[in-house]
């Protein structure tokens, strides 16, 4: 028999704060997530190629963003299980369950994709990288600790700080010798948009967490967030079309058109995953699936002028160290629970 408590919740319902998630759904999602990186990195490869050749990095985010809702588009067509999870989306910003601001992770994407394009040509990508890392990793850590995404409120534990602070080291250690800022001190304030894209990131991991446990398909999250991007950026590039006029002409490599594509898979494994490790430690995981994905690009198609060096080798080293530190403790939730 099931006895209440004063509340009016079943005792047996409730489960306090020191209830650990099962490790197996934490070390696979922490693969899943250290995936998703890698596509990220093949993503940024991709789109920074299609940037360079079209002289337009806005375009090209809107052409990867496009392209990715264009594809999920035709498979709400024909995935019922995607159309559920719409009606379900609706359904829950309805009842309350689910509020508005937090179907608008893609503006998140739309910042990262955005602050990119303004000053990866000036910082280059490895500052503007440390910046992003920076403000992802200590964003992570306050939006666990706030709750924002579907694993609830975490405590702030060690060696979940601790963690955060590795990759931080890791990050600066496999980017050695490229910090020098362009423009000297004058151009610091270029720094603020990949930290605050940083944060953005963390958030959208979050609330795509929430829409994907609401519409129970990850990739109906994938979807509401590409259409909210796309949208973000189709609005910037017709400004940036008005200011500063169109492309003159577009590549004939259709590999450098297929950067949407890759964004779906790091996008609904996000959406899928969080809830099992919580927006910090997936963002950990997403960094180390990064510099892994670097390095082997780097080894295997290097980009013209580049090449490994021991200071990236040791960085991503200290990086998969710092996913296995933040790891180690579990997650704790920093108040109770009701059991569905």
């Amino acid at each position: 028999m099931t006895t209440a408590s004063t509340s009016g919740v079943p005792e047996r319902a409730i489960t306090h704060s020191n209830r650990r998630e099962p490790s197996g759904a934490r070390v696979v999602g922490v693969a899943l997530a250290a995936t998703s990186g890698l596509a990220m990195a093949a993503q940024a490869r991709i789109n920074g190629q299609l940037g360079v050749e079209l002289h337009d990095g806005l375009l090209a985010a809107v052409i990867s963003f496009g392209g990715g809702l264009l594809v999920l588009l035709l498979a709400l067509v024909v995935s019922a299980g995607m159309r559920t999870g719409v009606r379900r989306i609706a359904a829950a910003v309805r009842g309350g369950s689910l509020r508005p601001w937090q179907c608008l992770g893609g503006v998140g994407g739309a910042m990262f994709v955005a602050g990119q394009s303004v000053t990866v040509g000036v910082l280059g990508v490895s500052l503007f990288t440390v910046g992003v890392v920076a403000g992802q990793t200590m964003s992570g850590l306050a939006v666990d600790r706030a709750g924002l995404g579907p694993a609830g409120p975490q405590a702030l534990s060690r060696p979940r700080v601790l963690g955060g602070l590795l990759t931080l080291v890791a990050v600066a250690l496999s980017v050695a010798g490229g910090l020098d800022l362009p423009g000297g001190p004058d151009g610091l304030w270029l720094l603020v948009l990949p930290l605050v894209a940083g944060a953005l990131v963390a958030v959208q991991q979050a609330v795509n967490g929430r829409v994907g446990q609401a519409a129970g398909s990850p990739l109906t999250a994938a979807l509401l967030n590409f259409a909210v991007g796309t949208a973000v950026l189709v609005l910037a590039w017709l400004v940036s079309l008005a200011v500063r006029g169109g492309p003159t002409g577009f590549p004939d490599n259709p590999v450098l058109y297929l950067g949407g594509l890759v964004g779906i898979v790091f996008i609904a494994l996000a959406a899928l995953v969080v809830r099992w490790t919580g927006v910090l430690l997936l963002g950990l995981a997403a960094i180390a699936g990064q510099l892994v994905g670097s390095v082997l690009l780097d080894a295997l198609l290097p980009a013209p002028g580049s090449h490994l060096t021991a200071t990236t080798l040791v960085g991503t080293a200290l990086a998969l160290l710092a996913v296995g530190v933040a790891g180690a403790g579990g997650r704790r939730r920093t108040g109770p629970r009701l059991e569905q």
